[in-house]
């Protein structure tokens, strides 16, 4: 793509490869881009006319079924990895949103504890001091 001030690279997603330029890039077969979205292990976008668009994700993804049906995986196999791939990303992005929280649940600890008089009753368990062999339990409410 050509924008004003040069060449411009589509996102990652942007649907922009035509079947034909997305098996060559992936090194597939056009009918076997067709065979695999038929069997759900990649969703290509539509055109308004019904043409597929392959996006620069896509083709990477096609280019990793590639790889493990060529290394003697099936396909229900290559199935499960895919599934067991997309788990894991959605795990560590869960993992990453809470770490966030718990450490913005620590500042606010921290600075809650540092504007309380010395004197003033620590009522709240969560900003007791824990002897060493206790633990500091953070929940997380259920969005609503």
């Amino acid at each position: 793509m050509v924008g004003p001030r040069g060449p411009v690279d589509p996102a990652p997603d942007a649907a922009v490869f035509v079947i034909s330029v997305a098996a060559e890039l992936s090194g597939l077969h056009p009918q076997t881009l067709r065979t695999y979205e038929r069997m759900g292990l990649i969703t290509p976008r539509r055109t308004g006319g019904g043409g597929r668009r392959y996006s620069s994700t896509d083709v990477e993804l096609l280019r990793s079924i590639a790889e493990l049906t060529s290394s003697g995986i099936g396909i229900e196999g290559v199935r499960r990895i895919l599934e067991l791939e997309h788990t894991v990303a959605a795990l560590r992005a869960q993992n990453a949103e809470l770490a966030a929280e718990l450490d913005a649940a620590k500042e606010v600890l921290r600075q809650t504890m540092s504007t309380r008089p010395a004197s003033a009753p620590n009522t709240l368990p969560v900003l007791r001091t824990a002897a060493p062999s206790q633990s500091l339990v953070v929940w997380r409410r259920g969005r609503s």
